[in-house]
């Protein structure tokens, strides 16, 4: 068998690049991305709901869900980080392909107290465990409280939070087996640049035993031969 050539490598020291060149090269790695809808209020109940997807879960026990979420360029906070900082809570909403539009329009820069799930078309819910409310359209949201908050220099907050409550469509999630259906929730991801993905071109990978991968090992074919 021909040996496999590959391709030239090409190397950047990230120490010495820009930070918007950082960023380009991350996102269109680290991909696909989930995208979190958070919906936060502020101390004066103002509904304010903004797509990042600087998102993931990070543990199971205690559940904790990560954010990151930067500041304007003038290094003040974005209303998402203001208000949880005051009140502590927010809810992450599941972006679905029947909402992707819905979640475009509320990344929309309006002015500070606008409600963005209005302008969108979408309904908020009154949480059930914190007061940020949740999104109704959405396959799945989760109401979290603030757990900590890492300050990245003086531009970004990775904002962790603890899972206290969770909401599901009934049509995607098998309560007894805790399965969620992937092709139910539709959930799209981001991409580099403007684009994004859905997730339903999938394949299942199984992970061997031991023993059958020395099995397997076993009957391959000698490389060299």
């Amino acid at each position: 068998m021909d040996a496999i050539v590959p391709p030239e490598d090409v190397t950047f020291d990230f120490r010495t690049l820009s930070a918007r060149d950082r960023y380009k090269l991350m996102i269109g790695t680290v991909v696909p991305r989930p995208i979190a809808l958070v919906t936060t209020v502020d101390p004066q109940g103002r509904i304010n709901a903004a797509p990042f997807s600087f998102f993931n879960c990070l543990s199971a026990d205690p559940p904790i869900l990560a954010l990151g979420v930067e500041n304007h360029p003038d290094m003040s906070f974005k209303d998402t980080a203001l208000n949880i900082r005051l009140t502590e809570v927010f809810t992450v909403n599941i972006v679905s392909h029947a909402i992707a539009e819905a979640m475009h329009v509320c990344s929309v820069p309006f002015a500070a107290g606008r409600d963005e799930l209005q302008a969108a078309g979408l309904t908020a819910m009154p949480g059930s465990a914190v007061a940020s409310p949740w999104i109704k359209e959405a396959p799945a949201s989760f109401e979290c409280r603030r757990h900590v908050t890492l300050e990245l220099g003086k531009s970004r907050q990775i904002i962790l939070g603890e899972i206290v409550f969770a909401h599901y469509h009934d049509d995607i999630i098998d309560t007894e087996r805790m399965h969620i259906d992937p092709a139910k929730l539709d959930a799209i991801a981001r991409l580099g640049g403007n684009t994004c993905s859905t997730i339903r071109d999938r394949f299942e990978m199984l992970t061997p035993t031991l023993a059958e991968f020395e099995a397997a090992m076993a009957g391959a074919p000698d490389r060299d031969s």
